[in-house]
């Protein structure tokens, strides 16, 4: 395979290309024209929320060999916005332009198999976990792993994927109930809260990161993240960042890298998954941050320096699910209070550019920032009253 480090940096004026066209590969794509970079998104959508935002949009198959040459054509370096892109397609495109995240990340993140295993090989602690893809392997299970959660190997995010079982008979029928396809079983463990690291790593090994950050989740979808300099103990937040920078390098990892950790009840940590892109709790960085999670996917995949990330704001990011749009017990959208909301100070709101909205599809996020964690708390807890969500409370994020 060509080695095309020598056609770094990729500077402004020239096409920047995306594997992707959801909302991830539209920030993205935002990013990279602010920067003065034409965009490409290769997306099978002619809908897709970064295609109809980009100079170009290759409306096709992510593995249509014909695609995946128009867009080596038009552009000059090439990342993906979510994981579940073929590694074999970003093995294609990488003999002809520069690639990242390179498909052996892609691969490994992809299955959760390969991805424990990886975990492991860094010394990062993950949760005791068995590996079922056989019927002797199931029946070999020990008992120490229940209660715990069963999650298929492959193709499983927002709580997709995942079955809590009790018992040994909840578990073979859990796992008869996936078609017996590969999985892990997780033990459960006593859960303090779960946290995040969002990184940069370049070519040449530099790491940048921002604060980790707070996670409240909600049937399996981040709800909530909160970021500030006092959201977790500090030995928890350094040892977080250790163990996220101990991943990318086992990786030789080029690209924006999103590790996430459970906090247990008893100070420790254990990695739960990786994500090889930007992610949803570093949202918040558009506003709080001088350099957001998307700039610095911009500057790993173009070969530019990495600034480290300055937080200087403290932030509340509050998703928004299609469920926002519906009345309860109506299957007629309307439109969600933005008058009011957009009226409270601090408010940033995302829109990802979906036309149509259903329930439990991620339609955007908020974000709010003010001078104290104070004033931010309490207009987060009006912007969900106002919207109908949870109330946001210092015990769901603190």
């Amino acid at each position: 395979m060509s080695n095309h480090n020598n056609d770094l940096p990729v500077l402004p004026g020239a096409t920047l290309g995306v594997l992707g066209g959801g909302q991830l590969g539209r920030m993205f794509a935002h990013a990279a024209q602010r920067m003065g970079y034409f965009t490409a998104v290769l997306d099978p959508d002619a809908d897709s929320p970064a295609g109809r935002v980009s100079h170009h949009h290759i409306h096709t198959d992510y593995a249509d060999v014909d695609g995946l040459a128009r867009l080596a054509g038009l552009a000059d370096a090439v990342t993906t916005e979510f994981e579940n892109v073929p590694a074999p397609s970003l093995e294609h495109l990488a003999v002809a332009r520069p690639v990242s995240p390179g498909a052996a990340a892609i691969a490994i993140a992809q299955d959760r198999i390969a991805e424990k295993a990886h975990f492991t090989r860094c010394g990062v602690p993950c949760a005791p976990y068995a590996v079922i893809e056989t019927a002797v392997q199931l029946a070999a299970v020990e008992d120490r792993l229940l209660p715990g959660i069963l999650k298929t190997a492959r193709l499983g995010y927002d709580g997709k994927g995942q079955q809590r079982v009790s018992n040994r008979a909840e578990l073979v029928e859990a796992w008869q109930a996936t078609g017996c396809v590969p999985c892990v079983l997780e033990k459960m463990l006593p859960l303090e809260f779960e946290c995040s690291v969002i990184l940069a790593r370049s070519r040449d090994g530099q790491i940048v990161h921002f604060p980790p950050q707070r996670n409240l989740h909600r049937d399996g979808i981040l709800a909530v993240t909160e970021v500030h300099a006092q959201n977790m103990p500090k030995t928890v937040a350094q040892g977080a960042v250790n163990s996220a920078k101990s991943i990318a390098n086992g990786l030789n990892y080029v690209g924006v890298l999103c590790v996430e950790f459970f906090a247990l009840a008893d100070g420790s940590l254990v990695v739960n998954e990786m994500a090889p892109r930007p992610h949803n709790s570093g949202h918040y960085t558009m506003e709080a941050c001088d350099v957001s999670q998307f700039e610095l996917q911009v500057r790993t995949l173009a070969g530019l320096p990495l600034a480290a990330p300055r937080q200087h704001s403290p932030a509340i990011m509050l998703n928004l699910l299609g469920d926002l749009w519906f009345a309860e017990g109506s299957d007629k959208p309307v439109s969600p209070r933005w008058s009011e909301v957009l009226a409270l100070p601090g408010v940033h709101l995302h829109l990802y550019g979906k036309i149509e909205p259903r329930r439990g599809r991620k339609m955007g996020h908020l974000t709010l920032t003010g001078a104290t964690l104070e004033s931010v708390r309490a207009t987060a807890s009006q912007a969900a009253l106002l919207l109908g969500l949870p109330a946001v409370t210092a015990a769901d994020v603190a």
